[in-house]
C-alpha cells in the first residue's frame, strides 16, 4: 500500500486477529475504520494482532488481506505482525518492572484465590518474587477510578480498588495481549480506536498501561456486536457469513459496504442506498447507536439486488464472467464461447430477477447449453395433457413472422385465448422444454434470446418426451 504525509492527520487501525476467516462484525469494524480515516484525512493502520502463535497461521492472515482486498478497502501502513514486535514488548516490560509499575509474581490461580479468601474477596494485590518462571503483573492504583470516555457509551468508568493487578507477561516472557496493544497503539500514534464492545472490558487495563508508560491514550469507540433476526447475538459458526462467503455467492463490494455502514449507523434522513463517496463524506462516529444491530441477510440480499440492476451491461458481464471463472470453469467457457449479442442480451434479461451474481447462470444457462434435467419440474408441469399447448406453441413459434418480444407476447396470447387455457398452463410447460426448469426470466425473453430454430426444437423434443 501507499504511503503519505499524515503527521497531523487522525490515525486508526484495523487490528484483526488471524484465528479464522473475516466475519461480517470484523469486516463493518475495519469498514468504519476505512470510512472514518478516508473521511478525515486520515491514515488507516493495518496491524495483525498474532500473538495467539497455534491459531494465528499464514493462511488465516492471508483470508483477512483477501476479504479486504475483496471488500476494497485499502490502508496506509500494514500489515504489521504484532509477534514481530514482541522485542519491542519485551523491553517496555523490563522498563515498566525498572519503574516500579510493574513487578514479577510467581503466584498461581489457586494462590491468586487463596490470597483473596483470606483478604475478604479483595482485588488481588501481589509482592514482587523475582522467581524462575514468575509472571509480570502491572501495579493497579488503590484509589481512583479508570474512565473509558467512549464515544458511543459516554463515560465508563472502572473503580481501580475492584480490578486484579493483571498479568502482562507470561512466566517465559511472552507479553499479553493487553500490554502488546498498549504499547502497539502508543509507538503507532494511534489516535482513534474503534472495535467491538467485546473489547470494553481490556480498556481500563491498556489505559493502565498507557498510565504507567506515560503515553496518550487514543479516543475509543466500542461497537455494539451485530445480533442475528432471532435477537441473539450473532455467531460465527451458526449465522454470521464470512466476508469470503459473500464473495462466493456474488455479492458485490459495494452493496456490501453500504448494508454493513448501515448496521449501528444512520444519516440524518434515513437514506438506505449510499454510494461509497456519499459514506465516506457522511459517516461520523456519533450517529452510531448504542442498541446491537441486526445482521439480516435477507436485506443485504435485497440491497446487493438493487445494486446489480444499476450496473451497466458491459461491467453487469464483466463481474458475471469474472465470478463464473471462479466459481465454475466450465460454465464460465460457455459464457465466453457466446457471441456478444447474446451474452449482452442473456445479462439484460436476468437482470430484475437475480439477486446475486451466483443466482445468474442458474436463470440464464439454458442460452448456453442445452436444458437442465429437473424432475420434479418435469413431473409438476409436464402432464399428457399439455402436449396439445405445446403443440399449439411450436406451430406458431414455426410461423412467427418476427421473433421478437412483444411479436412473442401478441402470438402466444392468440394460442393461449385459442385453447381457452389459463396463461400458465401454455407458458409453464414452454418455460419447462425450453429451460428445464420452472424458474426463468420472463418465457417471451427466453424465447426471444434463445431463437426461433432452438425454441422449435427443444419444445418439439419435450412432446416426444411425452408421448414416449
Amino acid at each position: 500500500m501507499t504511503s503519505r504525509d499524515t503527521s497531523s492527520a487522525q490515525r486508526f487501525r484495523f487490528a484483526p486477529s488471524p484465528t479464522g476467516a473475516l466475519h461480517i462484525g470484523g469486516a463493518r469494524t475495519a469498514l468504519y475504520n476505512w470510512l472514518l480515516a478516508r473521511g478525515s484525512g486520515g491514515a488507516l493502520v493495518l496491524r495483525i494482532e498474532d500473538t495467539d502463535r497455534e491459531r494465528s497461521t499464514p493462511e488465516n492472515v492471508a483470508q483477512i488481506l483477501d476479504a479486504l482486498r475483496y471488500l476494497e478497502l485499502d490502508w496506509d501502513e500494514g500489515p504489521l505482525s504484532q509477534y514481530e514486535r514482541r522485542e519491542r514488548h519485551r523491553e517496555v516490560l523490563e522498563g515498566l518492572v525498572e519503574s516500579g509499575h510493574a513487578y514479577y509474581d510467581p503466584s498461581t490461580a489457586a494462590d491468586v484465590k487463596a490470597w483473596k479468601e483470606t483478604h475478604g474477596g479483595s482485588a488481588y494485590r501481589g509482592e514482587p518474587r523475582e522467581e524462575p518462571g514468575a509472571a509480570i503483573r502491572l501495579r493497579v492504583p488503590d484509589e481512583g477510578e479508570t474512565v473509558v470516555d467512549d464515544a458511543i457509551r459516554g463515560p465508563v468508568s472502572f473503580e481501580n480498588r475492584t480490578q486484579d493487578d493483571f498479568v502482562i507477561a507470561r512466566g517465559d516472557g511472552t507479553p499479553l495481549y493487553n500490554l502488546a496493544v498498549a504499547v502497539d497503539d502508543a509507538d503507532m500514534g494511534i489516535t482513534d480506536v474503534v472495535r467491538g464492545d467485546d473489547h470494553l472490558s481490556n480498556t481500563p487495563k491498556q489505559l493502565l498501561v498507557l498510565g504507567a508508560l506515560g503515553a496518550d491514550a487514543p479516543a475509543y469507540a466500542h461497537l455494539p456486536l451485530l445480533h442475528s433476526p432471532s435477537g441473539g447475538k450473532l455467531s460465527k459458526r451458526e449465522d454470521a457469513a464470512s466476508v469470503q462467503e459473500l464473495r462466493d455467492a456474488g455479492y458485490l463490494p459495494a452493496a456490501v459496504r453500504n448494508y454493513l455502514a448501515l448496521l449501528g449507523w444512520g444519516t440524518e434522513d434515513d437514506t438506505t442506498l449510499l454510494e461509497t463517496e456519499e459514506l465516506v463524506e457522511r459517516f461520523s462516529i456519533d450517529r452510531v447507536g448504542r442498541s446491537p444491530a441486526v445482521f439480516d441477510a435477507r436485506k443485504l440480499r435485497w440491497m446487493n439486488g438493487r445494486y446489480m440492476r444499476e450496473l451497466p451491461l458491459e461491467e453487469y458481464e464483466r463481474r458475471l464472467a469474472e465470478h463464473l471463472q471462479a466459481r465454475s470453469p466450465d460454465d464460465a467457457a460457455a459464457f465466453a464461447a457466446a457471441t456478444p449479442g447474446l451474452r449482452q442480451t442473456a445479462c439484460a434479461i436476468v437482470r430484475d430477477k437475480a439477486q446475486t451474481l451466483d443466482e445468474v447462470w442458474p436463470l440464464i444457462g439454458f442460452l448456453f447449453r442445452d436444458p437442465v434435467d429437473d424432475p420434479k419440474a418435469w413431473e409438476k408441469v409436464m402432464k399428457p395433457e399439455t402436449r396439445e399447448a405445446l403443440s399449439a406453441a411450436a406451430e406458431a413459434l414455426r410461423e412467427a413472422d418476427a421473433f421478437d418480444v412483444e411479436s412473442l407476447e401478441g402470438l402466444l396470447g392468440e394460442v393461449v385465448e385459442r385453447l381457452g387455457e389459463k396463461p400458465k398452463n401454455v407458458y409453464q410447460p414452454i418455460r419447462v422444454a425450453i429451460t428445464g426448469t420452472t424458474v426463468s426470466p420472463g418465457i417471451f425473453d427466453s424465447l426471444a434470446a434463445l431463437g426461433r430454430d432452438e425454441s422449435v426444437r427443444r419444445i418439439e423434443a419435450a412432446i416426444e418426451r411425452l408421448a414416449g
